[in-house]
């Protein structure tokens, strides 16, 4: 990090060689006569002696220590190096820029939904962005017993509380339940204040807070995608036809040899119908014939075969007239 071993040396500075720590303390058994500091873009020195802040410098550059930072500070601007002793102090290092920190859920959280005693179980993942708001409340929450911060460090704290504020965000907007990834700007953004509140308890803010996908048990999932094929089709029995057609499409699959062999089977039956049906209807053709024609051997019909009238061996019908023989 740039943490002296070497008493003798005689610069304070912090090479950054993480790209994930908030702050950094330097620490020595003493800051010598001729040292010299060190801010690079995007850092913050504040020195402190004997737990006390002594001051706060944050613009970037390369500072004496005897004669430009000694005499701003607090308590000791009267302090005068000895020949053989140096100046024992801590310098802080704060990492002003701002951080990703990556989030997601512990386990599946719970939501209130209808008609699910035990609420619907949803994930979800994203991302939040932090940064060191206030020094003084930093230093006294944590820089006070930690030599470094981390993202870690942060992503830990936050996770403690993102489950519980997600169902509350989740609930308090009252969206779909099952179309929250619609509405999850505007959940995000209610996190994003809870959470800050949170941790501005430790100089830590809060700047924004994104849900990038939420996701569902695998059944509802699997529902989801159901009901929405079939809104795109717009009507069920079209869609079954449709899934039988594409399984008939791909005859080596299991499903394809099975849809196969329904549709033979059902046009086997088809077929069978068909068949008796038109054999039935010959047979009462043929005995409708046979009724109606008069005899050829000059006999008289029981029954009049033009309208059916009952002929009592008569020659001719007696309703209608129809000679019989």
């Amino acid at each position: 990090m740039g943490l002296f071993s070497n008493q003798l040396l005689d610069v304070i500075e912090w090479n950054e060689t993480r790209n994930d720590v908030l702050f950094w303390k330097w620490k020595n058994s003493e800051i010598k006569k001729n040292s010299r500091l060190i801010i690079r873009p995007g850092q913050d020195a504040i020195f402190m002696h004997n737990g006390k802040v002594e001051g706060v410098f944050t613009e970037e550059g390369n500072y004496e220590i005897e004669t430009e930072i000694i005499p701003l500070l607090s308590t000791l601007k009267g302090f005068k190096f000895g020949f053989k002793s140096g100046l024992k102090a801590e310098v802080l290092f704060i990492n002003t820029k701002e951080f990703q920190v990556k989030w997601g859920t512990k386990s599946p959280v719970n939501i209130p939904a209808p008609g699910m005693p035990g609420g619907m179980p949803i994930r979800a993942f994203g991302s939040f962005n932090v940064k060191i708001d206030d020094h003084m409340t930093l230093i006294d929450k944590i820089a006070g017993i930690k030599s470094q911060f981390t993202v870690d460090d942060v992503k830990m704290r936050a996770l403690a509380v993102v489950d519980q504020l997600l169902m509350k965000w989740i609930v308090r907007e009252g969206k779909d339940m099952f179309n929250l990834q619609a509405n999850a700007y505007d959940i995000g953004k209610g996190i994003a204040s809870d959470l800050d509140m949170e941790m501005v308890k430790i100089g830590i803010a809060i700047t924004s807070f994104t849900i990038q996908s939420v996701s569902y048990p695998e059944e509802v999932a699997k529902m989801q995608q159901k009901a929405a094929a079939q809104s795109m089709i717009g009507n069920v029995n079209t869609y079954t036809q449709m899934q039988m057609a594409d399984a008939l499409t791909q005859p080596n699959t299991a499903a394809g040899s099975m849809a196969g062999n329904m549709a033979g089977m059902q046009m086997g039956m088809a077929m069978g119908q068909m068949m008796g049906q038109m054999m039935n209807g010959n047979m009462q053709n043929n005995a409708q014939q046979n009724q109606a024609a008069p005899a050829s051997n000059g006999t008289v019909p029981k029954f009049c075969p033009n309208c059916g009238t009952p002929t009592n061996g008569a020659r001719f019908c007696s309703n209608c007239g129809t000679k019989l023989a």
